[in-house]
């Protein structure tokens, strides 16, 4: 049961958390490689 919660908690947190902080910085890392659209 606390396997199964710890899960639940973990995927309901902590992988939107970590999800968006990778994006932002694969977003950096590609601004630097390639030109933005909006510049």
């Amino acid at each position: 049961k606390e396997v199964a919660a710890w899960q639940k908690s973990r995927n309901n947190k902590n992988a939107k958390v970590n999800w968006q902080f990778t994006a932002e910085k694969a977003r950096i890392k590609l601004s630097r490689l390639y030109p933005t659209l909006e510049s």
